[in-house]
């Protein structure tokens, strides 16, 4: 499947007339309906219902165009930004983060770097293992996640470790009181990162494994945010950061721990045998005044 296929598929999906669409791309329609067809083979379904009366999406094809559009905004976002890098002469820093790091000090590393006229920052959200195998692969520099991952071609630096803190659906009977391991596990839970594995959701069903309790899991969400909202609804409880609490969610009450030791990490990765860069010495400097901020805790 080239891109060629995808923007051909969203000119139809748009038109809904083969003519139109092909007048558009400037091309005849024999040709544009022949790559169509073999798009929906390469898929494997239709994606459009054909009728004397013209076209309409099948389900799959709304499901389809969705994430066709987003592909194709993606990649026009990804040109302009490498055309606006090369003609300002800017250096490329690629930054990989799990969502749950960057509600607490780490967007103010974000900001620092951003105003730097010789910078061009690349922010993706990755969970820890997409992390490694993108800093290997050169598509980012530096990575902040959770999860400690043996590689030897990359070195993690645990900055601090945060301790854990239960997402409440108001009204909750746990709310306003410090719950045990036996307590939570007494309720359904809510996990994310549903996939890919491993992830946060490992360590908090290790928490209650350790102990010997079992946990009725009642939902997984590959979203931090997904996971919240299903709290807020009433399906279940969460384990989160303590950074988290920030978020401000109507629906929602976070509550501390009684056992303080559960904590999770916030790792930062990096490749290893890397001479720095002046910009990756810059970031490291402005990172250990932002880690110390955390431990001392001032906040900015």
């Amino acid at each position: 499947m080239e891109l060629r296929h995808l923007r051909y598929f969203c000119a139809v999906a748009e038109e809904l007339n083969l003519t139109c669409a092909a007048e558009r791309l400037h091309m005849s329609q024999p040709p544009l309906s022949r790559q169509i067809k073999q798009l929906e083979q390469e898929v494997g379904t239709e994606l459009f219902e054909r009728s004397t009366r013209g076209l309409r999406l099948t389900p799959a094809g709304i499901f389809f165009q969705q994430h066709a559009i987003q592909i194709l905004e993606k990649v026009d976002v990804t040109i302009d930004a490498t055309r606006r890098m090369a003609r300002s002469q800017r250096t490329l820093f690629g930054v990989g983060f799990v969502p749950s790091v960057f509600y607490g000090q780490l967007p103010m590393l974000v900001r620092d770097l951003r105003e730097k006229d010789s910078v061009e920052l690349s922010l993706a959200e990755l969970t820890t293992v997409q992390q490694i195998q993108a800093l290997k692969a050169g598509r980012i520099d530096i990575g902040f996640g959770r999860l400690r991952i043996d590689d030897p071609d990359v070195e993690q630096e645990i900055l601090f470790d945060e301790p854990l803190m239960a997402a409440l659906p108001n009204g909750h009977p746990l709310e306003g009181t410090a719950p045990n391991c036996e307590e939570l596990a007494r309720y359904p839970l809510v996990l994310f990162p549903a996939k890919p594995r491993p992830s946060m959701a490992d360590m908090v069903l290790g928490i209650f494994r350790r102990q010997g309790l079992k946990v009725e899991v009642v939902q997984e969400a590959n979203e931090l945010q997904t996971a919240l909202s299903l709290v807020a609804s009433g399906i279940g409880i969460t384990l989160v950061p303590e950074q988290v609490k920030r978020v401000r969610r109507d629906g929602i009450t976070y509550v501390s721990l009684a056992d303080k030791s559960l904590t999770t990490p916030v790792i930062c990765s990096r490749r290893r045998g890397e001479a720095p860069s002046p910009l990756m010495q810059e970031a490291n400097a402005i990172l250990e005044v932002l880690v110390e901020n955390r431990r001392s805790g001032r906040y900015p």
